[in-house]
């Protein structure tokens, strides 16, 4: 079949930027600890990425035009506050925030923003997504992996949910690199780089983010701020692979909670299809989520426009159902 045209408005939110600068700025014994990678070679494909990472331009735009992008919502990728004392955290999200604003200003109607918050000092996070969304406009918050060894569901965080509750605003969970005593245990000893990428995009990102979303069900955390929106990339993490037997294997009976995992998994989380672009993930999470829970995304500069523009073409979905895809289930999560 040939591909269909694409609508005239396309919302990607999972596409990142970095300032180099910035991240210099953490300590590198805090950042080689937290598994982060030197990147050192001048002819790996990552040093290509970062350069793309801290452009918020021109050739930016112009790879969004080839690809119909309408808007990115723009996130930081890398370390960041999260590897920071707590009295030092607030201070630093707030200038990569200001700066990130800046950028978008240069933009306003291609660009948004999601905040960068001193998970740290869960307080201080809190005060700060307020902060960027009242002056900003921000569309909400992107959170990597864990802090310090810990998942959202740790009671320290609870002022951070409140206040994403409160603001109507969404969490976007992506993945982290994982905590050393994971990486030890699950990704090391294996040849050619191989550990480091099984441990993010190869496999691992994608399971941590499944057990973070779940915890955060199990923990009962999701229904103390029932309100909450949670997203998630990646079509959805595993997660509508697994729903099914997550039910099976952990009833009401034993969970103790007013909801099944795939209800509230339903209830409160949306997915993208960032950097997954074939169709059989995309039937199990139209076949579990559900249309309305699905958001087109890229995850630029990770994954190219043109892959993710051709995939929605070829999709051969009605066009109304692509238009959902495409933005409106963006417009209507994420309040533009």
């Amino acid at each position: 079949m040939s591909a269909q045209p694409l609508p005239q408005r396309i919302v990607t939110l999972e596409d990142h930027t970095s300032f180099p600068d910035m991240v210099s700025r953490i300590p590198l014994a805090a950042r080689q600890q937290s598994g982060w990678p030197a990147n050192d070679d001048p002819h790996s494909p990552m040093r290509e990425q970062q350069r793309q990472l801290a452009e918020v331009g021109p050739e930016r735009l112009r790879l969004m035009d080839e690809a119909g992008i309408t808007v990115q919502v723009l996130s930081i990728s890398g370390p960041g506050a999260e590897l920071l004392p707590p009295a030092e955290s607030p201070a630093f999200a707030r200038e990569y925030n200001d700066r990130l604003a800046e950028a978008i200003a240069k933009y306003p109607d291609r660009l948004a923003g999601f905040a960068h918050l001193p998970l740290t000092n869960p307080a201080a996070a809190a005060d700060e997504l307020a902060r960027t969304v009242g002056e900003y406009r921000f569309k909400g918050a992107l959170i990597s992996g864990t802090t310090s060894g810990l998942f959202l569901d740790d009671p320290q965080f609870e002022p951070l949910l409140a206040r994403a509750e409160e603001l109507s605003v969404p969490l976007y969970l992506h993945p982290g690199i994982p905590p050393a005593a994971v990486r030890a245990v699950y990704y090391d000893k294996l040849p050619r780089e191989l550990g480091l990428r099984l441990s993010m995009a190869g496999f691992g990102w994608h399971a941590e983010t499944a057990v973070h979303v779940l915890r955060l069900i199990l923990s009962g955390t999701l229904e103390r701020y029932p309100r909450l929106k949670l997203i998630i990339g990646h079509m959805g993490e595993m997660l509508p692979v697994m729903m099914a037997r997550a039910d099976m294997v952990m009833p009401a009976a034993q969970t103790q909670l007013p909801r099944s995992i795939s209800q509230t998994l339903r209830d409160q989380v949306y997915i993208t299809t960032s950097g997954i672009f074939t169709r059989p993930p995309l039937e199990a999470a139209l076949a579990t989520f559900g249309l309305d829970n699905i958001l087109f995304s890229v995850d630029y500069p990770y994954a190219p426009n043109a892959v993710g523009r051709k995939f929605l073409a070829d999709l051969q979905l009605p066009p109304a159902d692509i238009a959902k895809l495409a933005y409106g289930n963006a417009d209507r999560v994420l309040g533009f």
